[in-house]
């Protein structure tokens, strides 16, 4: 399944291998922009259809919750059709959701819009894994995911001065037609730009049907440190996008009165944070002896920030204190390159693709749980920001727990 170690020739240069790679993460980049717009989207979404903070919720983890159900499905799709179909055939998808958005009359077409996105966007970050585990150095696989992780954030600089300016100057509607133009232009990118290698005359393997793949999941969870992978991976991400992604924008406006383009300017910067953060961690990989401390111990740091980010309410704390997370996210690559590293060669692909999965249905779960988190503090008269940072520094606080308490990978890596 998505097997890292298919055997398929170089493509004719490193060249045109980069040219591909970067055709593809033009795609992961728009998967970005279009998780990210409810942090911007929240106040005229509310104004538009009355939305309470569980409902805003719900519509920021529509996408996710999408996108991280397809995940298997990709991946198998991804081995019977190879990376450059299943990208195609997808991304329209996400156009589609697009114009459903932008054209929402109720609340109900913008969850549909919404959920038509992340499948659409699903394989977008997982083709880029997967070329990259095809066709680059397996000694460079880090370096190369933090560069694209990395690039990919531009996706996110869309979504913060951009569309606010753009949001402003018309209405969030226009938010949505700009962004499916987008990824239309990266979908003719991708079928101009990128082609799947010819296999080698020798691989002589069978490819697997539907079934047989599907069935292949199951050994993963037979392995006893698959679950403190997916626990952790469950709430690292998802603690990123639950601030970029949904409560920045509204935090600032009402905390601190912030208009909506400074919001903006804010979660600009939180982005091009996040851009150096990835490359950063890529680079430095400490290799399998001691990756798992560094997750560890920066879970526990970034669960510290959000803690004393819950607790203060002071206007320099609440902008520099998402820039910082912002950069410090970046850690998040050592978890793939952790997953390529503990499991046999043979299910690379497959583990890749329910991390993923792991990574956006904890991203769906904590925007849902956040918005709930958000409406009781309300409803108690408690400042409903704290309570949500605060249930977040929870969470990842539980998910390190988890990852150091269960077993994990042997200790002779694959």
């Amino acid at each position: 399944m998505t097997s890292a170690s298919a055997p398929s020739p170089a493509p004719a240069s490193s060249r045109a291998t980069w040219i591909m790679l970067l055709a593809l993460t033009t795609a992961f980049a728009l998967s970005q922009a279009f998780r990210s717009v409810a942090a911007i989207m929240a106040t005229p979404l509310q104004a538009d259809f009355g939305l309470d903070a569980k409902a805003l919720g719900l519509f920021a983890g529509s996408f996710h919750f999408a996108f991280g159900a397809m995940q298997l499905f990709m991946g198998i799709g991804i081995d019977l059709h190879g990376v450059r179909r299943t990208v195609l055939l997808a991304f329209p998808v996400a156009v589609a959701g697009a114009a459903l958005s932008a054209a929402s009359s109720s609340f109900g077409m913008l969850l549909a819009g919404q959920v038509l996105i992340g499948i659409g966007c699903a394989p977008a970050f997982l083709v880029c894994t997967v070329f990259i585990a095809r066709n680059m150095p397996a000694d460079r696989f880090a370096a190369i995911s933090g560069i694209t992780l990395g690039l990919g954030g531009i996706g996110m600089l869309l979504t913060g001065t951009p569309l606010a300016w753009l949001i402003e100057a018309s209405s969030w509607r226009m938010g949505f037609w700009a962004l499916g133009g987008l990824a239309g232009l990266a979908w003719l990118l991708i079928w101009a730009l990128v082609h799947e290698p010819v296999q080698a005359a020798h691989n002589t393997h069978p490819k697997e049907s539907v079934r047989q793949a599907l069935a292949g999941f199951g050994a993963l969870f037979t392995l006893p440190h698959t679950l403190g992978i997916l626990l952790l991976a469950c709430v690292g991400y998802a603690s990123f996008i639950a601030l970029r992604g949904l409560w920045l924008g509204p935090l600032l406006m009402e905390r601190h009165g912030f208009s909506l383009v400074q919001s903006g300017n804010v979660a600009l910067v939180m982005s091009l944070a996040s851009l150096f953060g990835p490359p950063l961690f890529g680079r430095f990989d400490p290799g399998p002896k001691h990756r798992r401390r560094w997750i560890t111990g920066f879970t526990l740091l970034l669960a510290a920030l959000f803690a004393a980010f819950a607790m203060t309410h002071n206007t320099v704390v609440d902008v520099v204190g998402p820039v910082v997370i912002g950069l410090l996210s970046g850690f998040m690559v050592l978890q793939y390159a952790d997953v390529r590293s503990a499991y046999p060669a043979a299910m690379t692909g497959r583990a890749m693709a329910v991390f993923t999965m792991a990574i956006f249905l904890g991203v769906a779960a904590m925007q849902w749980f956040t918005g709930l988190v958000a409406s009781l503090a309300a409803s108690y008269g408690a400042e409903p920001y704290t309570a949500v940072l605060a249930a977040i520094a929870l969470l990842l606080a539980l998910g390190a727990l988890a990852f150091t308490a269960l077993p994990g990978p042997p200790k002779t890596p694959n």
